[in-house]
């Protein structure tokens, strides 16, 4: 036998068993949400890509993947590494969530690059930066608006000033502004009684429907800017269908969703508008209330949005309490029974063309209106397809964006013309603006159609 082969020339090295093992630290620690799980989790089938209604138009785009979890890897093994600016081109339509076979968070992942960019990499004297800001932030311009509505709304649509709000600030002279209305939602509730007058038709209407007076049924509405600024009668609608159902309705103290600032990479505003949604909602859901949104992008943000980017005291609790006000009924009344049993007469005797808005579908509420109202005595409701609307709040409005916004509506608009009705339907007041737009048809909300059905 060699040398090399003699057994008693074997020396082991003593087994590290762990003691003095310093394991490589690849991702370090951080304070910010650990989006690790959701980036091992995708496997790059790029199913969101597929899905994604900017890629689809739009060659520069890299599409959901890249944003969300290659970047997201990028960005934690190179310190050096920026943010690609593509980001600025997704909508936040949200779809790559619901298309995703992993349940990888895309959209939180596009949010916190997003704000990341904006933060560290995005001049704050671009003008870009600026427009952005101000289209993301429509609750206040809009509450300028409001204490000259219908001066504001011409002024808003004057020829020439459209034209200089595109070439100065990239804002599409394509578009109409939609009309603010002469009174605000919170005005017209203040003058009815707010609260106080809710509680006294709820009960009183508790009372006709042989229910206890003082039932536990109250609600908190979460209306958002546009029911409040612009479609007041959405808002009006939400509330007179409620009571209808002996619900008590409070409109608390509250500001925007935060919707258009996730998706402009505003988070610190976004943030600072949370703050106050959460505290005031979640004092009332300690007091037996829920949270109610006619908005379905209002009540994503505050289901999903809110808990995903921020770590504020009781974002929990108004999660898993915050419903889509038809799903709300949809699930604690007769509410489907209660129209096929009714019938429609006058102006919303209309066959209705519907389009669910990408973030009802992220919330799995696209089916809910034409299961609802398919059975309705005097009204018809028609499906107008699975594809996004293409505006995806203030996407649509950026001069750069608009004709891609119309390319990715191109399929919604060729469906509601061969529909049977002339008249919109959808939850969601940006989508509502497109449809109007594509076709010239007028827009309703599924609360309109209902209040017109159920409260006499």
């Amino acid at each position: 036998m060699s040398d090399a082969q003699s057994p008693t020339d074997f020396d082991p090295v003593e087994p590290n068993t762990g003691h003095d093992f310093e394991p490589v630290d690849v991702f370090p620690d951080s304070n910010d949400f650990d989006l690790r799980p959701g980036a091992d989790s995708c496997f790059k089938c790029s199913v969101c890509d597929t899905n994604c209604p900017v890629a689809e138009v739009d060659d520069d785009f890299p599409g959901p993947k890249f944003q969300g979890p290659e970047q997201w890897r990028l960005k934690q093994t190179d310190d050096d590494y920026e943010i690609d600016d593509s980001v600025m081109s997704c909508s936040n339509c949200m779809r790559c969530d619901n298309a995703c076979p992993s349940g990888v968070p895309l959209s939180q992942m596009h949010n916190t690059a997003r704000g990341e960019y904006v933060e560290n990499q995005m001049s704050k004297t671009d003008l870009e930066y600026w427009r952005n800001r101000i289209l993301s932030n429509y609750r206040l311009s809009a509450s300028i608006a409001s204490k000259v509505p219908r001066l504001a709304t011409w002024g808003m649509n004057f020829g020439p000033a459209r034209w200089l709000m595109e070439k100065t600030m990239g804002v599409t002279k394509e578009r109409d502004f939609p009309d603010f209305a002469p009174q605000t939602f919170r005005e017209w509730w203040a003058e009815r009684g707010g609260a106080d007058a809710s509680r006294r038709n709820a009960q009183q209407r508790r009372e006709q429907l042989g229910l206890d007076r003082d039932a536990d049924k109250k609600v908190a509405y979460f209306h958002g800017c546009y029911s409040n600024y612009n479609t007041v009668d959405v808002a009006k609608a939400m509330v007179h269908v409620y009571e209808h159902y002996g619900y008590e309705v409070v409109a608390p103290e509250q500001k925007c969703s935060g919707t258009p600032m996730f998706a402009n990479g505003m988070l610190d505003d976004a943030r600072r508008h949370a703050e106050v949604n959460v505290s005031s909602m979640s004092d009332l859901v300690d007091q037996g209330y829920d949270a109610i949104a006619s908005c379905t992008s209002c009540s994503m943000a505050l289901r999903q949005e809110y808990p995903e980017l921020f770590d504020i005291d009781g974002i929990e609790k108004v999660s898993s309490n915050t419903f889509e006000a038809v799903e709300y009924l949809r699930i604690h009344e007769d509410v489907k029974e209660d129209v096929q049993e009714s019938n429609v007469t006058g102006e919303l005797a209309e066959e209705f063309a519907y389009h669910a808005p990408c973030h009802a579908r992220n919330q799995g509420l696209e089916r809910q209106s034409v299961e609802l109202f398919r059975d309705l005595e005097g009204a018809g409701i028609e499906d107008v397809g699975e594809s996004c609307s293409g505006i995806s709040g203030t996407y649509g409005w950026k001069e750069e964006k608009y004709e891609k916004s119309m390319d990715i509506g191109e399929e919604m608009f060729d469906h509601m013309e061969h529909a049977e009705g002339e008249v919109g339907m959808t939850e969601c007041p940006t989508c509502a603006m497109q449809m109007e737009h594509g076709t010239g048809y007028e827009i309703r909300h599924p609360l309109e159609l209902l209040e017109a059905a159920i409260v006499k």
